[in-house]
């Protein structure tokens, strides 16, 4: 059996270099072309860092989409990404109604998945900039990184550089030769009789969750709040579930100190400047190839990164260690105290066997939903 699962393991990963390669070559065209903008018209790094953040979590979304999807995320990343970066300016100087916008913002997705597959992937798209916006907000950044944010002109740009920097490269892989993963089977979902509907339950579970990290984390870590509000979302986002969210948090955790440690051994060997930036996108190359396999390395990996490129801005990730793995433990923790006792989703009880010429107990709730649930 052991054997069998290495096997698998193997196989699985050896399937998805191919997916990775083409990820990571969207991303450093991406980069490049942000990097000679940045360049060109006078903008400031977090053009560097939206530009990433976004080519590669657009990959995953696009990379089976037909061609009514790719323009909508033509038409609507450009438009969230430039909305996001005007949110990004009001939580850098209205904190509590940002970060009220915020929790709208990041839930109203989640609550539309009831109107069907087109509004799910709507609203993935509308959550991929406000991710980016967590990476390196503006609170966050050393004094003599804190610049004027880019302005919603130039993100829209950025988003639309994302989505031609995806197509291009996966078209060129599918002429080439990469076989794209075959569509997803989304399985028939019957009406859910739960009220609220699950869609519903979800929202209010990543609003509870969102909305007590941007309190606590203000509260507790001060400008370090981005990392408890990014493991709320993360831990909570994709519910199948109580038990869903409680391990995805300790993955997430688990990985986080991982990462952590690995970037404050990098720190405390002195790798800096374009060799950290290297560093960075050979980290992001790694977890993305291993992440198949558990999404602790996925967590290990951006953590990593993440840390890497704060310590480019200036910050000591030594002295932050034990602040970032607090911030997540505690972030993870009120994910799940949201997911068990705010509007949980009854779990699915197996039905009894039936009796010879007896008819078989009607389940008493639905099953939680992550996608549409009519």
């Amino acid at each position: 059996m052991i054997a069998a699962s290495l096997r698998n393991a193997y196989e699985s990963l050896r399937g998805h270099a191919d997916e990775a390669a083409l990820t990571m070559t969207a991303v450093l065209l991406c980069y490049s072309l942000a990097l000679w903008l940045e360049t060109a018209a006078g903008l400031h790094t977090d053009v560097l860092v939206l530009a990433v953040a976004l080519t590669l979590t657009l990959a995953r979304t696009q990379r089976t989409a037909d061609l009514r999807r790719r323009l909508t995320a033509c038409v609507l990343l450009p438009a969230v990404a430039g909305a996001a970066t005007l949110l990004g300016r009001l939580l850098a100087y209205h904190y509590a109604l940002g970060a009220a916008v915020f929790t709208v913002c990041i839930s109203l997705p989640i609550w539309i998945r009831r109107f069907g597959p087109a509004a799910a992937g709507a609203g993935t798209l509308m959550t991929l900039p406000l991710i980016a916006l967590l990476v390196v907000p503006g609170p966050a950044l050393p004094p003599r990184a804190e610049s004027a944010l880019v302005s919603w002109g130039w993100s829209a740009v950025t988003g639309l550089l994302a989505c031609g920097c995806v197509w291009l490269v996966q078209a060129v892989g599918d002429r080439f030769g990469a076989r794209p993963p075959g569509p997803e089977a989304v399985p028939a979902r019957r009406p859910s009789r739960l009220r609220p509907r699950p869609s519903t339950r979800m929202a209010v579970q990543m609003a509870a969750a969102v909305a007590a990290a941007f309190v606590l984390g203000r509260l507790l870590f001060d400008q370090h709040w981005p990392w408890m509000v990014l493991t709320a979302y993360v831990a909570a986002s994709g519910n199948r579930g109580r038990n869903d969210v409680v391990r995805k948090g300790a993955e997430r955790l688990v990985g986080a100190c991982a990462g952590t440690l690995l970037a404050t051994a990098v720190a405390a060997a002195g790798i800096g400047g374009r060799t950290a930036v290297v560093l960075i996108f050979a980290v992001l190359a790694v977890a993305l190839w291993l992440r198949p396999l558990n999404y602790a390395f996925w967590a290990a990996g951006m953590t990593t990164a993440l840390s890497l490129l704060l310590g480019y801005f200036g910050q000591d990730a030594q002295s932050l260690l034990l602040t970032r793995l607090g911030a997540i433990a505690v972030g993870a923790a009120l994910t799940v105290a949201s997911a068990w006792w705010v509007l949980p989703v009854p779990r699915r009880r197996r039905p009894l066997p039936a009796s010879p010429g007896s008819r078989s107990p009607r389940e008493p709730g639905p099953r939680p939903s992550t996608a549409t649930d009519g």
